[in-house]
Order: structure tokens, then C-alpha cells, then sequence
């Protein structure tokens, strides 16, 4: 499933994630960065947990549920695309889907009670920890600033 759809496809078993979303069912809001899991541009959502598109096989999240950047939104845009809108979290806006799946599946792993490298995974979520947990996010504009207000206001933090 990609973003809710059924998507049943004959794969070479080399095809990245990343390629099938984007050459073969034109998901192209997920973006290829470094193509080396480095960058974070390709940040997708796999059963709700963020994941580097351009190292996952397609062919190895057969039967799950894979969500992109065009999937987060129904009639109006989801909370954390509203958030990056209002707050300007954004500029050139070539990392900005991976950055919006990221914080997603970031707050998510936070409400479960992850730890981070500055936390035990519980108590308030201040400016430090939404750096951390977003490290595997870069921006190359510098948007930073912008984009931690918004993850911080969707996390119940302004």
C-alpha cells in the first residue's frame, strides 16, 4: 500500500523504495538527496516509522503500509504541513517533504516513549531534543530555527 492505494508492481529486485516511489508510481514529493541515507530528503513513513527510502529494496516492504509526503493530507494539509507553511520552515523546499515525514514519525517515536541522546524519552520536548531526534534531517538553506517552532507547535509546545 502507498499511501493508502494498493500498489502492486513487477520490480527488478535492485529498485530502491525511493525509485519505485518516484519512477514508477510519480510520487515525486519524496526526494533523492545523496542517495546514501545521509541526508534525510527521502524520509518516508514505512507502517508509521520514518524511514530512508533510498536504502530500503522496494521489494522488501511488500504488504506494508508505505506513506509519502502526498499521502499525509486529506482535504486539508496535516497538521505538521501547516505548521511548516505557517512558520516558514522552508525555503528552497527540496528537503522539506522528508523533513515534515521525519517530524512526524519523530513525535510519534517520542509519544512512545523513545529515548533520544539528550533525553530518556519522556518529560518536555524543548528545542535540544527536537534537534537531536530531527539530526538525520539536512537543510541546506538553514531553515532550522523555522523548522523546530513548527514541529514544536505541533507537539503541543507554542
Amino acid at each position: 500500500m502507498v499511501n493508502g492505494a494498493p500498489a502492486v508492481l513487477a520490480v527488478d529486485n535492485r529498485t530502491t523504495l525511493l525509485d519505485l516511489l518516484r519512477d514508477r508510481l510519480d510520487r515525486t514529493g519524496t526526494k533523492k538527496g545523496c542517495d546514501h541515507g545521509q541526508c534525510g530528503a527521502c524520509t518516508v513513513l514505512l507502517d508509521g516509522r520514518r524511514v530512508n527510502s533510498c536504502l530500503l529494496l522496494a521489494v522488501a516492504v511488500d504488504g506494508r503500509e508505505v506513506t509519502t509526503v502526498e499521502g499525509l493530507a486529506d482535504d486539508e494539509p496535516h497538521p505538521m504541513q501547516a505548521a511548516f507553511i505557517a512558520h516558514d520552515a522552508f525555503q528552497c523546499g527540496y528537503c522539506t517533504p522528508g523533513q515534515i515525514c521525519s517530524a512526524i514519525g519523530m513525535l510519534d517515536e517520542l509519544a512512545a516513549g523513545w529515548p533520544s541522546a539528550v533525553s530518556d524519552g519522556v518529560g518536555h520536548l524543548d528545542d535540544a531534543e527536537i534537534r537531536e531526534r530531527m539530526a538525520g534531517n539536512i537543510c541546506r538553506c538553514g531553515a532550522y530555527a523555522n523548522i523546530v517552532a513548527a514541529i514544536r507547535e505541533v507537539a503541543g509546545g507554542d
